[in-house]
């Protein structure tokens, strides 16, 4: 029988876990609390005290720093003197280490957490594991986090149990990954208990609160309120972060562009739309975010502008994301997502239209006028000889709305008010070009007949012609180019339509 050793602070899809692991001829070992929860489900488990003859001491300190363990990890099975070694001292071999470890930075970033309770949110054992795991990747899989627990399914399903060594690697280089953000976290925290924290600088821009940390673990991080609490109300998970903030400002940006239209579903993720679709009902409007981009939403935020209902919640709950953002939800919906508990629910408000925004630079700082210009269908100028219809003046509408909440250089393919295709935030717009046509060819979704917007003009004909390739049968961007007319006839030449709107909308 295979062997695999899980001990885990977050028991959060564990049980499934371990039951498949079960079915699939692996004997688990486990710890005090993993051991008690997985046994109470009535798996059969065996304690990793029992295995190595030690008890679990210091209130459980220690559990797992043992030779039979770290010697069953760490093996070589190519080295004959490591397999001698083993079969001597009647070690077992371990093939999947499972840890999820204290919640330290969860801990600190509580008020008025005291020193003692922090410390004991140091893992000891875990990381260890976890590093030992690593380590030998060649002959151990070594997972961190419940999210990767469909992955090692699908994978050991895929291979008939013979987990290769890229996927391993994969798994290893996420551990280390693991293990040094928590560390760092350990290190900042101790480096504050002998340091004076300055006071923030914009403490005179009104009330602030300290986030876990900044865009990383490193980094300190902090919100200025405002109006933030106006808008939006965190119903249930855990606190969110500066990363958090960043998407949950950009979800909401765009779906305010569509704040008075029919039902809508925007998919965020790292503060670019990966999916926006409008339907007559949320549920079509959320599957038709989706299938724009199916992998992009893992982990990622979902908003709507409408109250949420269960039939909707359902399917969303499928998917793993960070955050599920809507004006309010249905109870049924709220009972079922609630579940999760680290997933944060957020309700929102459209209101405090802010006109200004503010961005710190070396050396100083940037203020500007807000981008709130409202998409004027009246003022469109069409430039080719071929005139759109109303279903295109329709889906222009719909694309340009969200190219403008697109990072630059941005391109987005849209037919019948779906998104198809996206691509930004690429050194030239040919890139996004080509990055929105191979998404939407990657998720076989047909771009014959669609839309394109492109948030500045396109400043040479080459992706006129890309578009033409793939059956677009109209384009509306700003206009304004030196290379004009060069563009335009490109796009007579394939007969589109094109539009000009005269509204740039860059993004950095």
């Amino acid at each position: 029988m295979k062997k695999a050793i899980i001990s885990v602070y977050n028991k959060e899809g564990i049980f499934e876990l371990a039951k498949f692991l079960s079915e699939n001829n692996f004997e688990i070992f486990s710890t005090g609390g993993t051991y008690n929860y997985l046994t109470s489900k009535g798996l059969k488990v065996k304690s990793i005290s029992e295995y190595t003859g030690f008890p679990e001491v210091l209130e459980g300190r220690v559990k797992t720093l043992h030779p039979r363990i770290f010697a069953g990890i760490l093996a070589d099975r190519n080295k004959k003197e490591h397999l001698e070694d083993i079969e001597k001292n009647k070690i077992n071999t371990f093939e999947l280490v499972v840890v999820s470890l204290y919640p330290f930075i969860e801990t600190i970033s509580k008020a008025g957490v005291e020193i003692e309770e922090a410390i004991e949110q140091i893992d000891i054992g875990g990381v260890s594991l976890i590093r030992a795991a690593a380590k030998n990747f060649s002959n151990v899989s070594v997972l961190v986090n419940n999210s990767q627990y469909d992955d090692y399914i699908n994978e050991f399903i895929k291979t008939g149990g013979k987990i290769g060594l890229e996927f391993n690697k994969e798994l290893a280089y996420k551990a280390f990954k693991y293990i040094a953000d928590y560390d760092i976290a350990i290190s900042e925290y101790f480096k504050s208990l002998y340091s004076e924290e300055k006071t923030p600088d914009f403490i005179s821009l009104g009330e602030y609160i300290k986030l876990r940390y900044g865009e990383n673990p490193h980094q300190k991080g902090y919100l200025i309120k405002k109006d933030f609490d106006k808008i939006f109300e965190v119903i249930h998970g855990k606190e969110i972060s500066y990363n958090n903030i960043l998407d949950i400002d950009s979800a909401y940006s765009i779906i305010s562009e569509f704040k008075d239209s029919k039902p809508v579903c925007a998919i965020v993720k790292h503060g670019n739309p990966c999916g926006v679709a409008e339907s007559d009902d949320l549920f079509n409007a959320y599957q038709s975010a989706f299938a724009t981009d199916t992998i992009s939403p893992f982990g990622g935020i979902v908003i709507f502008n409408r109250k949420l209902d269960f039939k909707t919640s359902f399917e969303v709950d499928k998917l793993f994301t960070e955050i599920l953002i809507a004006p309010d939800f249905d109870e049924d919906a709220l009972e079922l997502l609630r579940k999760k508990k680290n997933r944060r629910l957020i309700k929102y408000k459209f209101c405090c239209l802010d006109n200004f925004e503010l961005r710190k630079v070396s050396g100083g700082f940037l203020y500007q006028e807000k981008d709130n210009v409202i998409f004027d269908k009246d003022k469109l100028n069409v430039v080719t000889e071929k005139q759109p219809n109303s279903e295109m003046i329709t889906d222009c509408e719909f694309a340009f709305k969200v190219v403008k909440h697109t990072k630059s250089n941005a391109v987005v393919f849209v037919k019948d008010k779906k998104t198809l295709g996206i691509g930004g935030g690429q050194p030239s717009r040919i890139d996004s070009t080509n990055i929105a046509i191979q998404k939407a060819k990657q998720f076989k979704l047909d771009l014959k007949d669609s839309i394109v917007a492109s948030d500045a003009f396109f400043p040479f004909a080459d992706s006129i012609i890309e578009l033409a390739k793939v059956g677009v049968k109209c384009i509306i961007q700003p206009g304004g180019s030196v290379r004009d007319k060069e563009v335009i006839q490109a796009a007579n030449e394939n007969n589109m339509v094109m539009l000009f709107t005269g509204i740039r909308h860059f993004k950095h």
